[in-house]
């Protein structure tokens, strides 16, 4: 609702200031201050105090009595505080909010007709997925999840590094040594703890053997990247038997969290197809193109990139960038909008990436780069092993740990034996151990350095992930309560929802409630253009504490609540399930239905 009072205030401003003649550029919509009653205010006034003669406080008054508040539907009132015009919203406005909320798909924008292909992680397949790189799965799912809700057609995407010499190294390796030639047994019982042992023997030999034996290794090595780089299938055949088993592993990984893709893109497809061959030859005829230090490169110094792009060895082996390019131009061709998931250290690569993409002729407007930066480790079971560093494993079995220690702190024996049993309790540690890790580093802005800390992560009380899921259990606890099913629609379970008065949630809890509620439809569509799901994390803190503020000052099951409003209470309550439940969807976290 609050998109169509927008809309409404938007279309009235500008009917006035025409009629007004004064300028319709810009109207001034926004937000008001916390201590004002209206949902929206302008503050056009004082941008045309000096075309109209008079004070900021006049313009206001004109504009608000050339208004005709009768013809609104979402606005009951116009007030005039000093030079802002304050819309105040009707029982219409409430009305449609509580009916439209109460419908599961709630916050879903409009099919916008545009494709939008996400590209996130796409850590090289050289083993178990470690930490440092977790922003990336849990940003750019959310970021992926955030553009579905808001209309488009969304794709998900993870770019498979097949090609480059690590997977080179890692092939032979792996043809090369036995389980007896390795020094550790695995870390973990899954396909990519095992397989990685093999491309750490690999580089431990290249660094330690005779240069005789080195030799020989470095030619099989070369000889695996040429017969990558000619399409030869054998070679393809060989690397692929690695990429596709330590794959399987990492996807069980990051299905923990839960990230999934709708396609693993392996770069050895724009080789296989000649692409790369294609795109080699285009960027030798750039003017920017030299040949300099053995290897076909570009000069940007004049588009402001002080550091060259390497495109072509001199052996003839593409590298990772202009497969990337090849790759790049492909997503053009499929897909309205592109969009990759970066941590901060690719800044230079994606400005080169950029930059070489139009000098080849290319609209890089439907290019999007979301950069993020990494997140610092937690201390104490977290620590380093073995010199390997920490896996993302290690740190949803710690947050799962923690999650039961203090679900099993808050259970008193009655509800443990009455209400939740151990099934129970392993389920709600997983809902809200990874819930915490997901909306812990996913509400803070991408561009921020964060340190996860454990204590604020799971702080039933403070603004975290249970603080916000609690909510969402709360809400079903009451609608259970009543006898009503918290999954299903009210208009599923016989509730005549035309026949609710909104006007009757009157306190301001309850329109406070209701005004967040109707909001957020509006959030997500801004969060969505700025690519910014942090800006959901920040509703649902918002959100929890309206809640809250409803929950204590709005009994809805005493015995003493009128009939009507007990089931306007109830459909609030409902419409609250819904909003939080979908605005932790789009984060990634689970919205549990007991606590």
């Amino acid at each position: 609702m609050f998109l169509s009072l927008r809309a409404e205030v938007e279309d009235a401003l500008e009917g006035a200031l025409s009629a007004l003649e004064f300028p319709t550029d810009d109207l001034g919509v926004e937000e008001p201050p916390e201590d004002v009653e209206s949902v929206l205010a302008s503050s056009v006034a004082f941008r045309l105090a000096g075309e109209a003669g008079q004070a900021p406080p006049q313009v206001a008054a004109r504009i608000a009595e050339e208004i005709d508040v009768d013809e609104l539907t979402y606005v009951s009132e116009i007030q005039t505080q000093g030079p802002y015009l304050n819309f105040l919203p009707s029982d219409a406005y409430f009305g449609e909010t509580l009916a439209g909320a109460t419908d599961e798909s709630y916050g879903a924008l409009e099919d916008r007709d545009t494709s939008v292909v996400v590209e996130h992680t796409s850590a090289n397949p050289t083993g178990p997925v470690h930490v440092g790189r977790a922003r990336n799965p849990i940003i750019g799912d959310a970021v992926a999840t955030l553009l579905e809700y808001a209309g488009y057609d969304v794709d998900r995407h993870y770019y498979v590094n097949d090609a480059g010499r690590q997977m080179a190294v890692f092939t032979w390796a792996y043809e090369t040594f036995d389980e007896a030639d390795l020094e550790d047994d695995p870390e973990r019982d899954r396909i990519e703890y095992d397989l990685v042992r093999y491309y750490r023997k690999g580089n431990a030999f290249l660094e330690n053997a005779s240069d005789a034996e080195v030799e020989a290794a470095e030619s099989e090595i070369e000889s695996i990247m040429q017969g990558l780089e000619a399409g030869d299938e054998a070679a393809y055949e060989r690397v692929s038997e690695v990429v596709d088993q330590v794959l399987s592993g990492m996807k069980a990984c990051l299905g923990r969290l839960p990230a999934e893709f709708d396609e693993f893109v392996k770069e050895t497809r724009f080789m296989r197809n000649g692409d790369t061959d294609d795109l080699v030859s285009r960027l030798k005829d750039l003017d920017e193109a030299v040949y300099e230090d053995d290897a076909w490169q570009l000069e940007l110094e004049a588009h402001g990139i002080d550091k060259t792009l390497v495109f072509l060895r001199s052996d003839g082996t593409s590298l990772y960038a202009t497969r990337d390019l090849a790759h790049h131009e492909w997503k053009f061709d499929e897909y309205d909008r592109a969009v990759t998931v970066l941590g901060e250290d690719h800044k230079l690569q994606a400005s080169q990436l950029r930059t070489t993409l139009e000098l080849l002729g290319n609209d890089t407007d439907p290019l999007q780069q979301v950069l993020y930066s990494y997140v610092n480790l937690p201390e104490g079971k977290m620590s380093t092993r073995r010199g390997t560093g920490v896996d993302l494993d290690d740190l949803l079995d710690e947050a799962i740990d923690r999650a039961r220690g203090e679900v099993e702190d808050r259970l008193d024996d009655r509800i443990r034996d009455d209400d939740l049993d151990d099934e129970d309790i392993e389920r709600i540690a997983h809902q809200v151990g990874i819930g915490a890790v997901r909306y812990d580093i996913v509400s803070k802005q991408p561009t921020k350095a964060i340190t996860f800390e454990w204590d604020r992560a799971l702080d039933f009380e403070a603004q975290s992930a249970p603080y916000v899921q609690y909510v969402h259990a709360r809400c079903c606890g009451i609608l259970e309560e009543a006898g009503l099913d918290p999954e299903t629609d009210l208009a599923d379970q016989d509730v005549e929802l035309e026949a609710l008065e909104a006007d009757l949630l009157a306190t301001d809890a309850e329109r406070d409630l209701l005004e967040t509620i109707a909001r957020f439809p509006a959030v997500v569509d801004e969060a969505a253009d700025d690519l910014e799901p942090h800006q959901i994390a920040t509703y649902t803190r918002e959100f929890a504490d309206r809640f809250n503020g409803f929950y204590r000052e709005c009994p809805v099951l005493a015995d003493d609540v009128d009939p009507d409003l007990r089931a306007a209470r109830l459909a609030l309550v409902a419409a609250s399930k819904h909003t939080v439940a979908n605005a932790l969807a789009i984060l990634g976290v689970a919205a549990p239905r007991s606590m």
